[in-house]
């Protein structure tokens, strides 16, 4: 009897899903935020910006999850103790936003997409969890170390912890091992090979919708930023002007410039203005 060729034996769902999502796992490590981030060039805006759209995708799948515990196409993956994040951030959420945090934070675009999906996919088609729990929670077990460092130190935030719970599962004594377990549950999982094909599709799906939610994140912060330097450049033009126009020295009837400095005090006056002056077109030049 023929042996089946590679090619065409059963794969674990768990290997199959980290196969066809090579590129677009590359793609989202290559989106220029989390390059920045990993670069350690992340500011404290920028931080606030991606904790507060984590939080919304983590309120909305965890919602679904919830509604889905008992149900066999999602229950071997409930994990809550172990995985579950949106009380770590809550607690992230009142440090960085302040304790009307829930008024505060923002909603952007990419990240109502996002929440929509996973709405829709929880309501309608739970069996399609998997695909969002696996690319949320192991990413996170993965490289979540590593970028709660970063952001540490790169934000001076203090070695408590403070900040970034959201990296934390002081649940999971061994990230390598809960990996393991919840790979082998995922495997265990009963679904016809349509269904399966379904939950790899909507893991790239996935995949997508975070590269889309740093993309925007990275153009508001680049938008900021264009917005901010003209109008400070301009203020600062404007000041120096107006300073300028103080510091006119009289005309002499032969039109002449001289100084009215009629005694010491005045005269302290004005070098001191002119120091001013200089210093302050330095700045303007500066941030031009």
């Amino acid at each position: 009897m023929e042996r089946p060729q590679p090619d065409s034996m059963p794969q674990d769902l768990s290997e199959a899903l980290k196969e066809a999502t090579k590129e677009v796992h590359t793609q989202a490590e290559n989106a220029e935020f989390m390059k920045n981030f990993q670069k350690g060039q992340v500011t404290r805006k920028g931080f606030k910006l991606v904790m507060a759209s984590l939080y919304h995708v983590y309120e909305a799948l965890e919602e679904e999850i919830e509604h889905n515990r008992e149900n066999p196409v999602y229950a071997p993956l409930y994990f809550p103790e172990e995985l579950h994040r949106k009380a770590a951030l809550e607690r992230d959420m009142a440090f960085w936003y302040g304790p009307r945090w829930h008024e505060a934070i923002p909603y952007t675009q990419a990240t109502r997409r996002y929440v929509q999906r996973l709405q829709e996919v929880g309501r309608r088609e739970p069996e399609l969890l998997v695909a969002h729990a696996y690319t949320r929670y192991l990413g996170d077990l993965s490289g979540g170390q590593v970028l709660k460092k970063i952001a540490q130190k790169a934000l001076d935030l203090p070695s408590s912890g403070e900040g970034v719970d959201f990296f934390t599962f002081p649940n999971i004594a061994s990230a390598t091992k809960f990996k393991q377990l919840y790979r082998s549950r995922m495997n265990s999982l009963e679904m016809t090979p349509e269904v399966r094909q379904r939950v790899i599709e909507e893991a790239k799906t996935a995949f997508l919708l975070n590269i889309q939610l740093f993309e925007e994140l990275q153009e508001l912060l680049s938008k900021d930023t264009e917005d901010q330097s003209p109008s400070q450049a301009s203020g600062l033009r404007q000041r120096v002007g107006r300073r300028a126009q103080d510091s006119t020295p009289a005309e002499t009837p032969r039109g002449k410039p001289q100084l009215n400095l009629p005694s010491q005090a005045p005269l302290l006056r004005w070098v001191l203005t002119l120091s001013f002056l200089v210093a302050t077109v330095a700045v303007g030049l500066y941030v031009m």
